[in-house]
């Protein structure tokens, strides 16, 4: 049974014993970092501004202006959309030759304990 501290599971699935699989504390607002950040704005039909458009500067040159961009990009759309989960602490974005990491420090409102993600991209 899904409880206040649940959300189902990122990506949707069914358990073992064919319910729906739930997840809670760091994992779920793991799983929302990476839907606002893998989801593109339009791509839902009942949020159209949901998401941050990621994706959109996968084709940019990989330099300080893209990393900077998507810095601010990811910093605006995690703070719109996980304002009830999150502080941003901070997003930061290095790129070295093709490879793009992205760091995000946050503290969960929850308990205050601060935790981050890192992602990489090639």
């Amino acid at each position: 049974m899904l409880t206040k501290k649940d959300t189902f599971a990122f990506p949707f699935a069914i358990d073992d014993i064919g319910r729906i699989s739930a997840q809670g504390g760091d994992e779920a607002i793991r799983g929302k970092i990476i839907q606002v950040l893998f989801t593109a704005p339009g791509e839902r039909v009942n949020m159209p501004t949901f998401g941050c458009g990621l994706f959109n500067l996968v084709f940019e040159p990989n330099n300080m202006v893209l990393a900077t961009a998507m810095e601010f990009t990811v910093g605006q759309a995690l703070s719109r959309w996980l304002d009830d989960d999150i502080i941003l602490d901070g997003v930061d974005v290095t790129s070295l030759e093709e490879t793009i990491t992205i760091e995000i420090a946050y503290t969960k409102k929850e308990d205050l304990s601060k935790k981050q993600v890192r992602i990489h991209f090639r």
